[in-house]
C-alpha cells in the first residue's frame, strides 16, 4: 500500500517542482545614489504585471525582479524618467502604470467610475420624481356590486393555510 502511495505521489511533486516559478535574482543597487533614488520612485509607480495589485518595489515574482533590473539599466545608460515610463508601456502597456496617461484608449479606465455613478443618480432621481399611480374610487354600482358578492359568498377556510397562532 505504501508503495503505491509513494507511485502516486511522484509524478504530482515533479509538477509541483516544475510548475514553481525560480526566484528573482537579487537586487544590485546603482552605484550612484541619485540615479538609484530615481530607481526606487519608479519601482514604486510601475505596476506588478504578475501580481497586478502591488508595485514592483514590494513584488517577489521574478517579472519584477526583471523589470527592475530593466529599469536601472536604462537608468545608468542616461534615460530620463520618461524614457523609462514610455519604454514599459510599450512592452507591458498602458496597465503596468499605476496612474495610466488620459488618452482616447484609457477614457473608459478614467472616466467610467464616474459615469457609472452619474448614470445611477440619474435613475434614481427619475424613479423617485415618478408619481405613484393611484386606484380610481369604486363607482357607487361597483360597491353595490362588491357588498352583493361578500354576503352571498361563504367563505371557506384553506384547510392547507396555516397560521402561526394556529398552535400547529
Amino acid at each position: 500500500m505504501r508503495r503505491y502511495l509513494i507511485l502516486l505521489a511522484a509524478p504530482v511533486l515533479a509538477l509541483m517542482l516544475t510548475a514553481a516559478e525560480p526566484p528573482a535574482a537579487p537586487d544590485r543597487p546603482l552605484p550612484d545614489a541619485t540615479q538609484e533614488a530615481r530607481a526606487q520612485a519608479l519601482f514604486k509607480d510601475v505596476r506588478c504585471v504578475v501580481c497586478q495589485h502591488e508595485a514592483i518595489a514590494d513584488s517577489p515574482a521574478g517579472v519584477a525582479g526583471d523589470m527592475r533590473r530593466l529599469i536601472r539599466e536604462e537608468i545608468a545608460a542616461g534615460a530620463s524618467d520618461q524614457a523609462v515610463r514610455d519604454d514599459l508601456v510599450r512592452r507591458f502597456g498602458d496597465y503596468v502604470l499605476f496612474t495610466p496617461p488620459v488618452r482616447a484608449g484609457t477614457w473608459l479606465l478614467w472616466f467610467g467610475p464616474f459615469a457609472l455613478v452619474l448614470l445611477a443618480v440619474t435613475v434614481l432621481m427619475l424613479r423617485a420624481r415618478r408619481r405613484p399611480v393611484e386606484a380610481a374610487p369604486l363607482t357607487a354600482e361597483e360597491e353595490g356590486r362588491l357588498d352583493e358578492v361578500l354576503r352571498n359568498e361563504k367563505l371557506r377556510r384553506d384547510p392547507d393555510a396555516t397560521s402561526p397562532h394556529d398552535g400547529r
